[in-house]
């Protein structure tokens, strides 16, 4: 799949009617939740017990001492002023210390690290600053929407890569890598930037070991810049997954995105790094310089508080998780709908069954809300190859996940209906 930025040559209607106005915002597809958040709503309003797994939005309250920190800061005055746009040194070099522990990858606070109002808004603002109109960036798809749609606001081209299934919920290195090089060669202009993520949102793959030496390899090869969306780093359920930048040669191309929002359950504070090659983090700093003065203060001391604590509530957040995979699978299996666990990430990836294959994932996502009252993310949200497949997202308690397996069950067990 390619998608473009749109054209300037087309003059938008005077005066604009609505949003779809504007070329850059009319050029966006529909939303493909809107019916199925409209619906879920409407059965909430009407006092219906709805099990909503659809958005990836934890349910896990912050750390107390994460929390604490941030109340101790908050009432000083000196800290409600503007902040810089680059994150406080103390944060910079908070996760300069965590890559050192965690990685043994050694990054300088000043040149290699910057803050970021989350992942999205980095990534977003990164290909602002280092795209030219028109410049292609590869992305394995299915993919998270910001990986695709951050190019078309900057002006550059997608060309969507298939990200396959290479078996125990690792993604097939070889296609992947197959498929960089035949876009490279064949391409009437060279593609600039690589984007990969992993452990994957949707579809949870994990890298396989070699992975990122071969990334890297091939990106030098190819002339690519290579990004990294690192948002699940502690949701490995086995080995830990491995960062870009601990392939030697790394830095040269690569930056890696790390959020505060999964690991530590502070995805309403909105925190993360940008990290790596000085050049595109020195990019990123610039146009940010231009664009926002920083988060709050008292949020980025109580980051760093939680980067340089004791790592305990990660890994009891990441155990969590497992369990919670392990209810809803089971729960799954026990209604008929055999679904291969995830290696890593927050989400359950689900190919639709057989008996309902003649949906679409939106039509299966509806069934779903209508016949069961549980809530999930219809796979074509994450792009054309995500066709097939709905997305659950692990936010309630393993009982109620038990739960939305066995009223799952009884909507299967029933058929498809005529919605």
């Amino acid at each position: 799949m390619s998608v473009s930025s749109p054209s300037s040559s087309s003059a938008p209607a005077w005066p604009p009617t609505s949003s779809a106005g504007f070329p850059r915002i009319g050029s966006l597809p529909a939303y493909v939740f809107a019916q199925i958040n409209a619906e879920k709503r409407e059965r909430m309003d009407a006092g219906e017990d709805v099990i909503d797994l659809g958005m990836g939005n934890p349910d896990l309250g912050t750390p107390g001492h994460i929390v604490d920190e941030l109340v101790a800061h908050a009432a000083d005055p000196r800290h409600h002023r503007y902040s810089a746009s680059r994150g406080i040194y103390g944060l910079r070099e908070g996760m300069a210390e965590h890559y050192r522990d965690r990685y043994g990858v050694e990054l300088d606070p000043e040149t290699e690290v910057v803050v970021t109002i989350g992942a999205k808004e980095g990534i977003a603002h990164l290909m602002l600053a280092i795209l030219g109109d028109g410049d292609t960036v590869l992305v394995p798809a299915p993919a998270y929407p910001i990986h695709t749609y951050s190019v078309v606001f900057a002006g550059g081209k997608v060309q969507t890569l298939p990200l396959a299934d290479a078996g125990e919920g690792y993604v097939d290195a070889d296609a992947l890598f197959g498929a960089v090089e035949e876009a490279c060669r064949t391409a009437e202009s060279p593609p600039r930037v690589l984007l990969l993520s992993f452990p994957n949102n949707p579809t949870t793959l994990q890298a396989p070991a070699g992975f990122f030496e071969r990334a890297v390899e091939v990106c030098l090869r190819n002339r690519l810049l290579l990004i990294h969306d690192f948002a699940y780093a502690d949701f490995g359920f086995g080995e830990d997954p491995p960062s870009v930048l601990s392939v030697p040669g790394a830095r040269d191309i690569a930056v890696e995105f790390f959020s505060m929002s999964k690991s530590y359950c502070m995805a309403g504070w909105r925190v993360g790094f940008c990290v790596g090659n000085p050049a595109m983090v020195g990019a990123l700093t610039k146009i940010k310089s231009y664009l926002d003065y920083g988060i709050f203060q008292p949020i980025q001391i109580a980051a760093a508080h939680a980067l340089r604590s004791g790592q305990e509530c990660v890994g009891e957040t990441r155990e969590v998780y497992r369990r919670r995979a392990a209810a809803l699978v089971g729960a799954l299996a026990t209604a008929g709908w055999d679904v291969a666990a995830p290696r890593a990430t927050m989400f359950v990836w689900a190919r639709i069954p057989q008996a309902f294959r003649a949906m679409s994932s939106i039509e299966f996502a509806r069934h779903l809300l209508r016949e069961a009252n549980v809530v999930v993310s219809p796979g074509v949200g994450f792009g054309p190859e995500g066709e097939g497949h709905v997305r659950f997202a692990l936010i309630e308690p393993e009982s109620r996940l038990a739960e939305a397996g066995e009223r799952i069950g009884r909507a299967l067990a029933r058929g498809p209906a005529e919605d």
